[in-house]
């Protein structure tokens, strides 16, 4: 008899997530639909959008100091990657935890929580004088402000119309874009005049968007979502952290413990009442998919900005503040030109600004393969291209998922979709790694003549085989979720 209503109510689920719940789904439009017209949508893009820079900011000022950190309490660089790599940790968890829980709470009160967590650990690190309290600083950080990808995610999908969504997708990109051009320069100046302490106040100035974030989402319908599955979401947070940790430090035991502990995470949602993450969310091809795709084209558009300072630090023996320069005109054509991105996909739709995206990132990996090693200015110029289609690619990709989800999934699964990124740049970081440390003998680019050039211009070319798979693949989503 059990098992009997188990199939029933996963039948129930599947029919619910296909039709969107009938009756119930349409109601869910209507309220979030008339909420929408109720904000102020330039002002609540302005303050998300600054809101997500000093996230993203706050997650890549420390790469800089961490030789400074290192010497300052005489530590091996295995264990002072931790000031990153907790951080990296915690965030990408959060995303997916927070993104749930929006199904179930208000998301005025998810910031307001995760805001104020982010200015404790911001306040303690400030004054930290041990290593640990600075690590447990930066996870408290991390915790709070892993709450910011959740809602920038959230907010265009439940606050939006489908024709205006895709300016409120580009409006986020523009944010990160932003956050990634003025981490070197914000860790420079700080860290040179007061010290890399007092990098840790920058994460305060995310407050002041607090009291605009309360009043613009005022509105927000109550939501009634189930409860909360909290041994499911540790069993998912259990197998995202084993298995993040086992790809940075090619922990492979714990790799084994994360698949484990990810096949628990599979029982559990198969067999309680109301799961963490509903079975029938992947059963949405368009939605699994998607998300399949987004982890490919994530591990593409996180080896640009990787891959460059690396490169211009080897062949072109540039200082970090002078890579920084050279990467900078990328960000800012990101930051002018992101947003006529989102207008081109709610005119022409996902599909036309994807394929728009990836000609972008394919000329520059084929350029790049091609004259890896030439002047800085020229590499510099050739990453403008691939940065911007990094984000126009983010752009289409996001709204892509977003648009097979119903409402009342739409939390979970833009969360989900921002923590399996965060996954994708971690294995990414470490197969980049492992490839420069591999010296091959001939460029797969017959074009290339440098022997020294040999190991990256491979990593392009490589690149460029996995757009054009990626450009394949989209074509196979189903139209509708």
């Amino acid at each position: 008899m059990e098992k009997t209503a188990e199939k029933k109510t996963e039948k129930r689920q599947a029919a619910g997530l296909r039709t969107g719940g009938a009756g119930k789904r349409q109601q869910t439009e209507k309220k979030l639909r008339a909420d929408a017209g109720s904000v102020d949508e330039e002002k609540l893009l302005l303050v998300m959008r600054f809101t997500l820079m000093i996230s993203v900011l706050n997650g890549s000022v420390f790469n800089l100091v961490l030789p400074e950190i290192a010497r300052e309490y005489r530590l091996p660089p295995s264990q002072v990657s931790w000031v990153a790599g907790g951080y990296m940790l915690f965030y990408a968890i959060g995303s997916a935890v927070y993104g749930k829980l929006a199904d179930r709470y208000r998301l005025k009160g998810l910031l307001t929580f995760g805001l104020l967590f982010f200015a404790a650990g911001s306040s303690l690190g400030a004054f930290a004088r041990g290593f640990g309290m600075v690590v447990t600083a930066r996870v408290l950080q991390a915790a709070g402000s892993s709450v910011v990808p959740a809602a920038a995610m959230l907010i265009p999908v439940r606050w939006f119309p489908p024709e205006r969504r895709g300016r409120a997708l580009a409006s986020n990109a523009v944010g990160i874009a932003l956050g990634n051009a003025a981490g070197p320069v914000a860790a420079a100046f700080i860290a040179g005049f007061a010290g890399w302490r007092f990098l840790f106040l920058l994460a305060l100035l995310a407050l002041a968007a607090l009291p605009f974030l309360r009043r613009l989402l005022a509105h927000e319908p109550p939501i009634r979502g189930p409860r909360t599955d909290w041994l499911g979401a540790a069993l998912l947070t259990g197998a995202a952290a084993c298995l993040l940790v086992a790809v940075t430090r090619s922990a492979w035991p714990l790799a084994a413990l994360g698949a484990a502990l990810l096949g628990l995470f599979v029982r559990r949602i198969r067999t309680a009442a109301a799961p963490f993450i509903q079975p029938a969310l992947f059963a949405n091809r368009r939605y699994s998919l998607g998300l399949a795709i987004a982890i490919a084209a994530n591990a593409v558009g996180f080896s640009l900005p990787y891959l460059m300072p690396q490169l211009l630090a080897r062949l072109n023996g540039l200082s970090s503040a002078r890579v920084g320069w050279v990467m900078l005109p990328g960000a800012l054509a990101s930051v002018l030109l992101g947003r006529r991105g989102g207008r081109y996909a709610d005119r022409r739709g996902n599909p036309a600004l994807l394929r728009l995206a990836a000609t972008l990132q394919a000329a520059c990996c084929l350029l790049l393969s091609t004259f890896a090693g030439a002047s800085p200015l020229w590499t510099g110029a050739i990453y403008v291209i691939g940065y911007l289609g990094q984000t126009l690619m983010l752009v289409a990709l996001s709204g892509t998922v977003a648009s097979a989800l119903a409402p009342e999934q739409a939390g979970v699964g833009m969360g989900l979709f921002s923590m399996l990124n965060f996954i994708s740049s971690a294995a990414t970081a470490t197969l980049i790694g492992k490839l420069l440390d591999y010296h091959p003998a001939r460029a797969l680019n017959p074009l290339q003549g440098n022997p020294a050039a040999y190991g990256f211009s491979n990593i392009f070319a490589g690149e460029v085989a996995l757009i054009a798979a990626i450009v394949i693949a989209y074509r196979f989503l189903p139209k509708r979720a």
